[in-house]
């Protein structure tokens, strides 16, 4: 791409777009984020930004940085909103690396609460919505209103896209060229294909095509079995635009891409126990072994088994938890035992999550080099959340194919047209 993409990620989490779009070298800038729970914002600043320099920040009381937080809807757990008791309980080196990310990525956090006149011109919008609603899990806590506008849930948060989009008309605002959406495929349901055509439609009338592809990330060099459902909108000028634009998808449909080139899990998998820090975390995702657990132990996938991984498998999705029934894998012990807490199994750790996701170990370094530890031992990013990020974000190595498709239509079809 000749001049930068701009780039607008909503619901950002820690980044797996831009870091997809890094990883093809795009020529792009990310030019504002919206995300509102203190852990994900903090990680996507580290991870794409680096260390904090906290300097601006020295002159700033305890009670000074609650005010200007005060301002934002904040979460810690990425479902409720902080009360103000909540924030007040934060620590001055907490409070500080908030602002400073916050800041730092332009992040305008709350997406209930912005309005398209704050948001920078943009040529590409994300919008990765929460998909608990949607989800066959979200039956099982009673959370059965999908994206319904009217269902007062956490993905219905889509239809906060639909009030910017208007407002950008409204305003005159020229609209991004291309939206992305990433979500569960249970959106294209029955249960919930009239709402999802609702806003299909809605696109429609604003002048988008819609392109829809349902993929899986083990089709695309990851050992991790992860089908997820993309839609790509596209903005047309004209009607021969949008015909060129329809062969293009016909002539080159992600779905129809099967790799050679997946990768071993031996890749992902941290299995010499002699690097202290790879032991370490082994052991930290090694859980008590109960009567309850046998039945992880029993019914989930090995991956490996000592230092040996099992090269033939591929991980089951990564998702927010991995001490329970199903996750994504396990690890067992037999020769090695690393603890006597559980001589049978271990679970994925926090790295190992990363990485079956397409964030390089780099990455995770710079998350651990910069884990801020508090007084009383407690970390800024516990392990416990550090998986929730994980399980949170996209495979970056099926957004990298996306961005690339993305790419080379606005280089060879719209700006040529």
């Amino acid at each position: 791409m000749n001049l930068i993409l701009k780039v607008i990620e909503t619901f950002s989490g820690i980044g797996s777009q831009a870091q997809a779009l890094r990883n093809i070298k795009a020529n792009f800038s990310v030019e504002a984020i919206v995300e509102w729970e203190i852990g994900a914002l903090y990680a996507y600043d580290i991870i794409h930004n680096g260390k904090q320099n906290l300097e601006s920040l020295r002159h700033h009381t305890r009670g000074s940085i609650i005010d200007i937080l005060s301002n934002y809807n904040l979460s810690s757990d990425g479902k409720q909103q902080m009360t103000a008791r909540s924030l007040q309980s934060l620590n001055m080196a907490q409070l500080k690396a908030i602002l400073a990310a916050i800041n730092r990525t332009n992040n305008l956090v709350d997406i209930t609460s912005i309005h398209a006149s704050q948001l920078p011109e943009a040529d590409l919008l994300t919008y990765s919505f929460p998909c608990q609603d949607l989800s066959k899990s979200g039956y099982w806590h009673n959370n059965q209103g999908g994206i319904d506008r009217n269902a007062n849930n956490r993905s219905t948060l889509l239809w906060q896209i639909e009030r910017l989009l208007k407002e950008y008309i409204e305003i005159g605002k020229s609209l991004p060229t291309f939206l992305l959406m990433e979500n569960v495929s249970d959106i294209l349901s029955e249960k919930h294909s009239h709402n999802f055509n609702e806003w299909k439609e809605f696109l429609n009338n604003l002048g988008y095509k819609n392109f829809i592809y349902t993929l899986n990330s083990s089709n695309f060099g990851i050992p991790q079995s992860r089908v997820r459902t993309y839609m790509i909108s596209i903005k047309i000028k004209n009607k021969n635009e949008g015909n060129r634009i329809e062969k293009y998808f016909y002539k080159n449909n992600l779905e129809n891409k099967v790799t050679n080139e997946r990768k071993s899990i031996s890749n992902y998998l941290k299995l010499d126990y002699s690097v202290d820090k790879y032991r370490r975390e082994a052991i930290d995702s090694t859980p008590m072994f109960t009567p309850s657990r046998k039945k992880i132990l029993d019914l989930n996938r090995k991956l490996g088994i000592d230092s040996r991984p099992y090269n033939n498998v591929v991980a089951r999705t990564i998702t927010t938890k991995q001490d329970r029934h199903p996750n994504s894998g396990i690890i067992l012990y037999n020769d090695i035992i690393l603890t006597e807490k559980n001589r049978y199994y271990r679970n994925l750790t926090p790295r190992e999550c990363f990485l079956l996701m397409g964030f390089d170990e780099e990455s995770f370094e710079e998350l651990m080099n910069n884990n801020i530890i508090f007084e009383n031992g407690n970390k800024i990013l516990p392990n416990s959340k550090l998986i929730r990020l994980a399980g949170n974000s996209i495979v970056v190595d099926v957004l990298e194919k996306i961005f690339e498709q993305i790419i080379e239509i606005n280089d060879k079809i719209i700006s040529n047209n």
